[in-house]
């Protein structure tokens, strides 16, 4: 369960994995890591959904608000990798007041895109932001 700190890192501190994870990330990315967009909960949420990668046990929780067939809030809580949290950031980035079909449209490459492009060791995090999104739009009533 997903509780206290909205965002947590695992495996990354001190200063030389600060410079290493610098190299392997794009600003974006980073940019989305150290200031994450629309973290939290959304209060009494229309749909809800918390997925995670059986393989290296990120995980990714999603809430949301649709009002007039639009996504009116997002919100993301996530533990794990630095990309697994800057691609939920991302991920709510990129759907906040979308219409929900449009919702349904959005591919993977445009998260990757939205963060910069991901090291291909860690495309497993743009998988879980498409898994943690298909989850919750299943809840919603067409």
């Amino acid at each position: 369960m997903l509780q206290g700190i909205h965002i947590q890192a695992r495996g990354h501190s001190g200063p030389a994995k600060f410079a290493t994870i610098r190299l392997m990330y794009s600003a974006r990315l980073l940019d989305h890591f150290e200031t994450p967009r629309n973290s939290g909960e959304v209060p009494s949420p229309d749909a809800a959904a918390q997925v995670e990668n059986p393989a290296c046990g990120d995980i990714l929780k999603l809430t949301l608000r649709v009002i007039d067939g639009r996504i009116a809030e997002i919100r993301f809580r996530a533990k794990g990798c630095v990309p697994s949290m800057a691609c939920g950031s991302a991920l709510t980035e990129l759907l906040q007041g979308r219409p929900v079909e449009e919702a349904r449209q959005l591919r993977r490459q445009e998260i990757v895109k939205a963060v910069g492009g991901l090291p291909k060791a860690s495309s497993h995090a743009s998988h879980l932001a498409m898994d943690a999104l298909a989850a919750v739009l299943k809840q919603l009533k067409t």
